[in-house]
């Protein structure tokens, strides 16, 4: 993956390259999957002029951590227990202004990174990222920078077309929703209850089939649900969704 940073020109003729905090860069990583953290740990550990202060395994753990740890810059999965990375984002902007936030997700074609955005990130990055990749966006954003992979301009523009995707929380209230459900996820139940298919529903949420199936998969999980029929009686029965007639 190539990141994309924003700079600006120089005034005489060449290109301003990012200019990072003095002294290492200190990074705080979160996410939830042990393997995916204990990886980036490593990668990260190994980049020259980055100092990982801490890990957390949830939003909540991050935002606590990173009032301990005052980080420079947080990388922050979007999807995680608890708490997820927008809301935590969004907690971070609020608390702690000066701590900037990079998305992590597995997707390119995440719907998240919209709300990531909105809640205060600077930049994105998908977890298959190179080392090169991951230092350059660290240092940009460090430096007071934006950085976006190109291969999410397009859903970004296209989610914003659409008039933007629901709020995925907020710091001072977490919506009350059953079995730990995202909001999305409850999002994805009532077009389920609907009737709707899966490409149906990629397309009025503005995202890839694969993220709907991934929705679909992880709020099965959570609800102990086996199909969709099982999934209507079950939003019907929390009030997702009204049964008809």
């Amino acid at each position: 993956m190539s990141s994309w940073c924003c700079r600006h020109d120089d005034g005489v003729g060449g290109v301003r390259t990012p200019t990072p905090p003095r002294g290492a860069v200190r990074i705080l990583l979160a996410d939830d999957q042990r393997l995916v953290r204990e990886s980036l740990s490593t990668l990260v550990g190994l980049l020259g002029g980055i100092e990982l202060v801490a890990t957390a395994s949830d939003g909540e753990e991050a935002v606590a951590l990173a009032l301990v740890h005052r980080p420079d810059v947080v990388l922050m999965d979007l999807r995680m227990p608890r708490m997820d990375g927008i809301t935590a984002t969004q907690c971070l902007h609020e608390q702690i202004p000066e701590v900037r936030v990079i998305a992590l997700t597995t997707f390119a074609d995440d719907e998240s990174v919209l709300g990531a955005l909105r809640a205060g990130a600077r930049g994105y990055l998908t977890k298959d990222a190179g080392a090169e990749d991951i230092r350059a966006a660290i240092l940009a954003v460090a430096a007071g920078e934006a950085t976006l992979d190109p291969a999410v301009q397009h859903h970004v523009v296209a989610a914003l077309a659409a008039d933007g995707a629901a709020g995925e929380g907020s710091c001072a209230e977490v919506p009350d929703l059953p079995d730990g459900l995202t909001p999305r996820e409850a999002e994805v139940l009532e077009l389920i209850a609907e009737g709707l298919s899966n490409s149906e529903i990629a397309q009025r949420l503005v995202v890839s089939p694969t993220t709907v199936k991934s929705h679909i998969n992880h709020l099965f999980a959570k609800a102990g649900l086996r199909d969709r029929a099982q999934a209507v009686g079950y939003a019907y029965r929390v009030g997702l969704a009204t049964p008809p007639g």
